[in-house]
């Protein structure tokens, strides 16, 4: 088992979901939530969000290792303010190196922010797409509608 597979199934066990509800829930088969908490395959990165907020963790939490106990700090400063976005349609710039070409002058509705992640949905060449990235990509962030 690794840390991820551990966390799942430890914060799953803690509030009482059985492998099947928690897959429920998610999407998946109940095999795929065990397979995860074996550490035998990995969640899909776009699960993330959703997995931590059933768990009632932070995406953090969930991806670095060295993170052991899961803390509930109220959200201040920039964190509160990029909380704020949720809902609402924003344009993102990237770091050079960093951008996404999906996202080159898109408007995106930001689904969810925790920790170091942002969740967007936005239209692309491919359809209405749903996104987890890291804001360590992100240099700015335009509020360019509100839903």
């Amino acid at each position: 088992m690794n840390e991820l597979g551990r966390k799942i199934a430890a914060g799953r066990k803690d509030r009482g979901i059985t492998q099947t509800e928690f897959a429920e829930e998610l999407n998946v088969t109940r095999q795929t939530v065990s397979r995860w908490e074996a550490g035998t395959v990995m969640p899909d990165i776009d699960k993330i969000p959703d997995i931590a907020a059933i768990l009632q963790v932070s995406c953090d939490y969930l991806l670095k290792d060295d993170i052991q106990e899961e803390t509930h700090t109220p959200v201040k400063g920039a964190g509160k303010l990029l909380a704020e976005t949720v809902g609402k349609k924003v344009r993102l710039q990237f770091f050079d190196g960093e951008a996404d070409p999906d996202l080159y002058e898109k408007d995106c509705l930001v689904l969810g922010f925790e920790g170091s992640w942002i969740k967007i949905s936005a239209e692309t060449k491919k359809g209405v797409q749903e996104k987890l990235i890291p804001l360590s990509s992100v240099l700015s962030m335009m509020i360019t509608e509100e839903e």
